[in-house]
């Protein structure tokens, strides 16, 4: 009896050991549900719109120029943006003087806008009246700007990047050898930083030579390099004496391309910086002589800086920089039929999906918008 009563004991000890067990098995195993369960909560909850935007918010973008479709689809993704938020955008164009582009941040700052969008210019223009903007709570962001000052966030799309895959492309296709024509034009941030890689490409391939540079921005710019790449074209008549053009912007390169396609010169091969939808359809062209660019979504470039803007109105921390991916887009990697800058996703990796500057509180701020 002693021993049965022993071995009762130990058989209702294992049993409780192994419900135990199991218990602290199983306990983990709720836990899952239960974040579940606020996940799904979290989603149906909407995040409160921020006490600053309860208001329409008014908004100055001022251009130092604007010129061409890279131009107009920017314009048109700061304007999308802003309708889906609630707000109201002002758009000045400065006609690349840049004392009238300071001017219109004065004019700004007198009708006491929320925030003012950049859109290139130069610190030595635009420093004054932008400490002032920002000394009467003004918010700015900048794209392709080369402001240092504290609160004010600059974009860009890193310009470096965009110049060294593009010539990097370049030497690629010549084996690293052969004569080249620079379009190319000082004066602007950007430009700047694209020849700060020109000059390094330059030693990296001392075997491609430039055999002619040239460059202006004016309000005709693509006609005007048409005309300059049709002179240059004859002071090199020969098959063999240009192989390929290193244009620093979309304009440039649109002009290149249609003199060396009207001069019947379709050996010479263009590289160029930027893209737009008009630029997509020069390119996907048969046997076009464009074939390759490095470039940002140009909407979404807009985008990304009405979002900073918001978010410095809604008082959350943003980057006083920050740069966004350049793709290479090869006329090799397009279809055959024709496409926009909407089906490009389609077919370079990454292409518009930037999700910068997004806080959660503004899918609540559209939704508002749209139920208006």
């Amino acid at each position: 009896m002693k021993k049965l009563s022993i071995l009762i004991v130990l058989i209702f000890a294992l049993l409780t050991g192994c419900t135990n067990e199991q218990d602290a098995v199983s306990k983990p195993a709720e836990q899952p549900k239960q974040e579940a369960k606020e996940e799904a909560k979290g989603e149906t909850e909407q995040a409160d719109i921020p006490e600053a935007l309860q208001k329409p918010i008014k908004i100055a973008a001022i251009m130092q120029m604007s010129i061409g479709t890279f131009s107009s689809q920017y314009i048109a993704g700061v304007k999308e943006q802003v309708a889906k938020f609630g707000g109201d955008v002002q758009i000045y164009n400065a006609d690349n003087d840049l004392t009238k582009m300071a001017s219109y941040v004065e004019t700004a700052i007198n009708q006491n806008v929320d925030a003012i969008l950049l859109d290139h210019g130069r610190a030595d223009a635009l420093k004054a009246p932008v400490e002032k903007a920002l000394a009467k709570g003004i918010h700015v962001v900048a794209f392709d700007n080369d402001l240092n000052i504290p609160g004010v966030t600059v974009i860009d799309q890193d310009d470096y990047s965009l110049a060294w895959k593009t010539l990097k492309t370049l030497a690629e296709d010549l084996n690293g050898e052969g004569e080249i024509v620079t379009i190319w034009v000082g004066g602007f941030t950007p430009m700047e930083r694209r020849h700060v890689i020109y000059e390094a490409f330059q030693k990296r391939y001392p075997n491609i030579k430039e055999v002619a540079k040239f460059g202006t921005a004016s309000a005709n710019t693509a006609l005007d390099t048409q005309t300059q790449m049709e002179a240059i074209l004859k002071k090199y008549p020969n098959k063999g004496d240009i192989d390929a053009v290193f244009a620093t912007w979309d304009e440039f390169a649109k002009g290149a391309t249609r003199a060396i396609q009207q001069a019947g010169r379709t050996e010479i091969k263009v590289y160029g910086i930027d893209l737009s939808d008009e630029d997509l359809q020069i390119i996907q062209q048969p046997n076009s002589p464009w074939v390759a660019t490095t470039a940002t979504d140009p909407a979404e470039v807009g985008r990304v800086q009405v979002r900073f803007a918001y978010q410095k109105i809604a008082g959350e921390k943003t980057p006083n920089i920050y740069s966004l991916e350049p793709h290479l887009v090869k006329r090799s990697d397009l279809p055959n039929t024709a496409i926009t800058m909407n089906d490009l996703h389609n077919y370079i990796q990454g292409w518009g999906q930037s999700n910068v500057a997004v806080s959660p509180w503004m899918k609540t701020l559209e939704a508002k918008v749209n139920k208006q």
